[in-house]
């Protein structure tokens, strides 16, 4: 079993690295050069009660793929993650000079802050490493300029107006990473709407299988897993795809299952509802009828 290391703050991720004591107590920009490369870091499992978002550029550990497929924009890979997420690096290559940074952010700093009330709002916070943003070279140079102004705040003497702009140069980085993780699924629609369409697949096979009699409706986080594509990633991707979540496409895939069966047999609502994976036929009577402003019945006999 790996042992997990747990860093709970700007001043312990210093101390770790062997950086000098943190200009901020609360946030931090981390530029690495040759450290990673002595870090012994294999075999242990990290919890960092951060927020981190890292560019990546000639760093010893790499991104080789793309979800399932390879990706094409090389010349720069942007990672984001939540505190408290648990993190693994392997080295797999040896560099001169590691270029790139990480912007690392207590979430006190921003607890009080309008970015605070809208922070779960950048889902890539939730996307699994190899969901990560691969940057152009305009685009790499723009959130580089960003995070130079972050470091000359806190090279700066810290004063009353010190943390409001180091926030807005946050919220502003993270509004630009929107931005470019739209353009990424834009570039790759081709690859997107070959998921939209495994995802069908999937649904169809799964009540083919008769699964849900054994497991129930399958889950969002279930079905992210079976796509090897984290929960948030596939829900973004469906969204932009097709306008629907994925728990929207789940509903509608089991409503007009439910309609067929309501039309074609003479089976009651409850029983429907537990044949389709419902373990309570009101949900099921709940769902029914916001999809259609219908209950099942109604809709039985309104249609016969």
């Amino acid at each position: 079993m790996k042992d997990i290391l747990k860093i709970n703050s700007i001043h312990e991720i210093h101390e770790f690295l062997g950086f000098e004591k943190p200009k901020h107590p609360l946030v931090s920009v981390l530029r690495l050069g040759d450290k990673l490369q002595k870090l012994e870091v294999d075999n242990i499992k990290y919890a960092i009660d951060l927020f981190q978002i890292s560019l990546k550029d000639n760093c010893v550990f790499t991104i080789q793929n793309y979800g399932r497929n390879s990706y094409d924009y090389q010349e720069g890979t942007m990672i984001f993650t939540a505190p408290n997420q648990i993190l693994e690096f392997k080295k797999n290559q040896t560099v001169k000079e590691d270029k790139g940074w990480t912007l690392c952010f207590h979430p006190d700093l921003i607890r009080k802050s309008e970015l605070g009330k809208r922070i779960e709002d950048f889902s890539f916070f939730s996307y699994a490493i190899n969901e990560a943003l691969h940057l152009s070279d305009d685009e790499r140079e723009t959130v580089t300029d960003i995070i130079h102004k972050i470091e000359n705040e806190l090279r700066n003497n810290i004063d009353a107006h010190s943390q409001t702009l180091i926030i807005s140069n946050i919220e502003l980085l993270l509004n630009y990473c929107v931005r470019f993780y739209d353009r990424q699924f834009y570039t790759r629609s081709n690859l997107n709407q070959d998921t939209v369409a495994d995802f069908q697949t999937f649904l169809k096979q799964y009540y083919k299988d008769e699964k849900q009699l054994e497991l129930g409706i399958p889950s969002v986080q279930y079905c992210g897993e079976q796509m090897n594509l984290s929960p948030k990633y596939l829900s973004d991707l469906l969204k932009k795809e097709t306008g629907q979540s994925t728990q929207d496409h789940i509903h509608h895939f089991i409503i007009e299952k439910a309609k067929n069966r309501l039309l074609n047999s003479k089976d009651s609502a409850s029983e429907i509802a537990y044949s389709l994976g419902f373990e309570y036929p009101q949900y099921f009577s709940k769902i029914f009828k916001k999809k259609t402003s219908m209950s099942p019945n109604e809709y039985r006999q309104m249609v016969n």
